[in-house]
């Protein structure tokens, strides 16, 4: 039996969430330099934890500091039904960063009362309570409790609905006081029309309104976050003196640069060197990344993940990598929009070391930066495939009657036996490596024409790209694929999950909000309207369920192909008006009925709909001269206790 077999991969599970371990397989083989290397900038990915609370939500912090108190020094039951309640609660806003919904943005509700809260607060030594300077106990609840229990006060921390002012509905704490036209308005007149290297306005901000003028509050060591961001450039100084080469040590530099200025031209400047250094082991990402949580899709959240080459998987991402440019030039989109030259894309399979912001407990799979949409057109872009976090989706996924319930039939099912690990990860490699990396914008298109839609827009491309190559010969050629039929199986995946499946993450009279469920929805239903002459693509009935029938696999590629270069054309020629068609057309809306159906069938499995991870803790030890000698990992710390831990070790903003 081998180690991956040996490792409990599962943690707990509650609510819709499953806790799992990651297993960091080859640390143990990296030198010394390069674990010492891990471990600061380990420590530089938990610091920023405050920031994204505060990001997701004004009152997070206070909240979680408070139940945090009361959970801790609570002397009573703990088997009493109110109390598990607000453990759960509590859980739930670990998990997601702050009381809205890590994924579907929805505020929890409590399934404890206000009058059980209270006592629990009376009967907590008043010094371990989060009080502002000269707030009483009572100020405290009449503030906080609103928040907490009343649904009808900031209900979503992203609202994506059409019609409706996005910043002035959402609980997102990233802007005060202004509205979307505002915002909107604000950062217009910041950009110049034509701009060849433009910066990524307002990412590493706050937009508020005071005095009645807006102006933005900026996310570096003088400004706001600033006691966190000291913190993460503590642990990169250190970082600095053990990187690999010159060149990583100047990745580390400027990103020091950027904490310390705020200057998003810096920023930039990282990014391109963050890029072009491939010959490390060692990588990481640390700072604002992604804007998903803004309801503009300006604003980034703050993210980190530390991680180290697997040289085996590697070879794949390699591959891909270097075929870009034929990739590129066979794609069925028009050649006006399609780059000339693909520049500078590099892809590797990765061993996460560590999880930290908005990639933590919840974790991408995969991931391609930099987001600059200039920088991808002229220095290119890097991709990575997250290897051991997908092999423990996969492993803590067996048997546990998920395909025995939703696919249609033997044959699909023999399918996804086969193949579905192969092309499930072959399709990541490619959305991530080559799919977010090609295409171009017009010249003068701005790069935030698609406004809310363009998360969802983009998401959707790199989809599609993935989906048209996936039964391409050359892949067989290039040993990607082990024969013709493979595609099969990641067709039938995504066409079950975005007309299905993905369904049991939505509470009962939701629309989707988030971007990559708007996305697979609707490239799911856009072919199943779109061929449901020739019957490419059926919901059919069989013992009163319903399952997703695919009756022409080449068909539907040809509609991915058709869907493609439409979506190409609106994000290349910045067509908001064609991409809100689009989206709420096809991605936004659930038919009630299938979707109380396939959560009634989903809920008798006794599944978490979403997974996330809890960290290895990283033990250094060190020589007689107190320098670090070798450093050990430990797999056994539970999620509550890392939780506390990290709130302990790790509260860098005040209240």
């Amino acid at each position: 039996m081998n180690a991956q077999e040996n490792f409990n991969y599962i943690v707990e599970q509650f609510a819709d969430l499953q806790l799992l371990r990651y297993q960091v397989t080859g640390f143990e083989d990296l030198t010394l330099r390069q674990k010492e290397l891990v471990y600061y900038l380990s420590q530089a990915a938990l610091e920023g934890r405050d920031i994204l609370f505060d990001q997701n939500g004004k009152y997070n912090l206070q909240i979680r500091k408070l139940l945090e108190a009361v959970y801790v020094s609570y002397s009573g039951d703990r088997q009493d039904e109110e109390f598990k309640a607000l453990e759960v609660y509590l859980k739930r806003i670990w998990f997601s960063n702050g009381i809205h919904h890590h994924y579907a943005c929805n505020k929890f509700v409590p399934g404890f009362s206000p009058e059980f809260l209270r006592r629990l607060i009376d009967a907590t030594d008043v010094l371990s309570l989060p009080l502002k300077p000269h707030e009483s106990v009572d100020e405290l609840c009449t503030e906080l409790f609103p928040v907490i229990f009343d649904p009808k006060i900031m209900p979503k921390r992203v609202n994506q609905a059409d019609g409706e002012d996005l910043v002035l509905t959402s609980a997102a704490n990233y802007y005060e006081g202004v509205s979307q036209q505002e915002a909107e308005t604000f950062y217009d007149s910041q950009k110049t029309p034509g701009e060849s290297h433009p910066v990524m306005y307002g990412m590493n901000s706050r937009l508020v309104k005071k005095d009645g003028k807006i102006q933005e509050e900026v996310w570096k060591i003088d400004g706001m976050y600033g006691k966190a961001i000291e913190k993460i450039v503590f642990w990169l100084e250190k970082a600095e003196k053990v990187a690999e080469s010159e060149v990583q040590r100047e990745v580390v530099r400027l990103l020091i640069d950027f904490y310390r200025t705020g200057d998003l031209k810096i920023f930039d400047a990282y990014s391109i060197a963050w890029l072009k250094d491939t010959d490390s082991r060692v990588d990481f990402v640390n700072g604002f990344i992604e804007s998903y949580g803004d309801p503009l899709g300006m604003k980034a959240s703050w993210e980190s993940i530390v991680n180290f080459k697997d040289l085996e998987a590697t070879r794949r991402t390699d591959i891909i990598s270097s075929c870009a440019q034929w990739f590129e030039d066979h794609s069925p989109v028009s050649a006006s929009f399609k780059k000339e030259q693909v520049k500078g894309v590099s892809a590797k399979v990765i061993t996460a070391a560590m999880l930290g912001g908005d990639l933590y407990p919840s974790s991408a799979i995969g991931i391609n930066l930099p987001n600059s949409n200039w920088i991808r057109s002229v220095h290119g872009s890097k991709s990575v495939t997250i290897g051991n976090l997908t092999d423990a989706y996969n492993q803590a996924a067996k048997g546990n009657g998920f395909r025995e319930e939703f696919v249609y039939g033997p044959e699909e099912k023999l399918l996804l036996e086969k193949y579905a690990d192969i092309t499930g990860n072959l399709h990541t490699d490619l959305h991530e490596c080559v799919g977010h990396g090609s295409g171009r914008l017009l010249p003068g298109v701005d790069p935030d024409a698609l406004k809310a839609y363009g998360s969802t827009i983009e998401e959707a491309r790199a989809d599609l790209f993935g989906l048209y190559y996936l039964p391409d010969a050359r892949l067989v050629e290039l040993g990607l694929t082990p024969d013709a039929e493979a595609y099969k199986a990641e067709y039938y995946s995504y066409m079950m999950n975005g007309l299905l499946t993905q369904m049991v993450r939505v509470e009962p009279g939701h629309d989707l909000e988030e971007a990559h469920m708007r996305n697979r929805q609707l490239i799911a239903r856009w072919a199943l309207v779109k061929g449901s002459a020739e019957q490419v693509v059926e919901l059919v009935k069989k013992e009163g369920k319903t399952y997703v029938k695919i009756n022409d696999y080449l068909q539907l590629r040809r509609l991915f192909a058709e869907f493609l270069c439409e979506i190409q054309r609106i994000k290349s020629e910045g067509d908001y008006e064609a991409a809100r068609a689009l989206v709420e057309t096809y991605g936004v809306k659930l038919d009630k009925a299938l979707h109380e159906e396939v959560r009634e069938r989903y809920r008798t499995l006794h599944l978490a709909p979403y997974k996330g991870f809890v960290n290895p803790v990283y033990v250094p030890e060190y020589d007689a001269e107190g320098k670090i000698a070798d450093v050990k990992i430990d797999y056994t710390e539970g999620y509550t206790e890392q939780m506390l831990r990290y709130s302990r070790d790790y509260s860098n903003l005040s209240i």
